[in-house]
């Protein structure tokens, strides 16, 4: 089992009578893609400022690289590269120039900003203004800042927030390559499924400052459930039936919705008993995963 990089118990944030960070336990494991996902709102930043140290939390603990917060934090935060809502950069300096300010103040050699540029696929716009750069290129100079220190751990959030499906891409290519050919632990926010479901080897969703689910996105989708929707010509005596018979079901017209994994007899009875009621068609049905995304975070139902 990977080593926990980071890992919460009990992780609260409360501002006056809001609480936007209730309860957290956050568990994301060494060299993975941790999508840490949720709607606007539901505690996403303020949870990552609490990890990067940027806002106190008000109970739990906070562990990284085994180590406790903040007993440790400074030589934590180290071995952390972060990008919090949008980069900050100076538009009217070169990419180059950013980048070279900030290993001046942390005391780098210029080298590492070559090396950074190269990461992500910068070099050639190297020496242009930054108020040039389109926003998924000003999006990638915020990850090489980001990355200047060699961190083991990169903390993005919403990094392809405004970006078209273009700079989306860009993205989701950088941050594959550094799990994958750096082993680069990466934690990232999003508040669409759709951005990281293509890259997370693990999620966490958030709802109104719960964790509402946590895992691998694959044993989500094992719980996006099945569905046996029946067209019949008599749909209300054949809702009756099957209330009678002790089945939950949804009605739309003129079609019934059963749920498969509720279904206590064999489908071959089911038809049966749906017979007489003229059926005229039937199809089975799965969620889609954003639609389970949707109803987790829409009412706070817990996994």
């Amino acid at each position: 089992m990977p080593q926990l990089i980071v890992e919460t118990k009990g992780l609260t944030r409360r501002f006056g009578e809001q609480v936007p960070v209730n309860e957290v336990n956050l568990e994301v494991p060494e060299g993975k893609i941790y999508g840490f996902l949720g709607p606007n709102g539901a505690g996403k930043t303020t949870t990552i400022k609490m990890l990067l140290g940027l806002l106190r939390a008000d109970a739990g603990t906070i562990r990284m690289f085994g180590q406790e917060m903040p007993e440790r934090s400074l030589d934590i935060l180290r071995k952390v590269g972060s990008l919090v809502e949008n980069p900050s950069y100076y538009g009217h300096l070169t990419g180059y120039k950013n980048l070279k300010i900030l290993s001046t103040l942390l005391k780098l050699p210029d080298r590492r900003i070559g090396e950074v540029l190269e990461i992500v696929r910068l070099t050639s716009s190297a020496n242009r203004k930054v108020s040039g750069y389109s926003l998924g290129m000003k999006q990638r100079l915020g990850i090489a800042a980001a990355l200047l220190r060699g961190p083991q751990l990169l903390i993005l959030d919403e990094p392809t927030n405004g970006l078209d499906p273009a700079g989306i891409q860009e993205i989701r290519h950088l941050l594959l390559s550094l799990a994958h050919d750096q082993g680069m632990t990466i934690l990232l926010s999003s508040h669409l499924l759709s951005e990281v479901d293509t890259i997370a080897d693990e999620i966490g969703i958030i709802s109104s400052g719960r964790l509402v689910y946590q895992g691998a996105l694959e044993l989500l989708e094992r719980r996006r459930g099945k569905v046996l929707e029946f067209a019949v010509e008599r749909p209300q005596e054949a809702l009756r039936t099957l209330l009678l018979q002790g089945f939950a079901v949804e009605r739309k017209g003129n079609v019934l919705s059963v749920s498969a994994e509720k279904v206590s007899m064999p489908q071959a009875e089911l038809f049966k008993l749906l017979g007489p009621y003229g059926i005229m068609n039937v199809r089975e049905i799965s969620k889609s995963l954003e639609e389970l995304f949707m109803e987790l975070t829409g009412k706070g139902v817990s996994l």
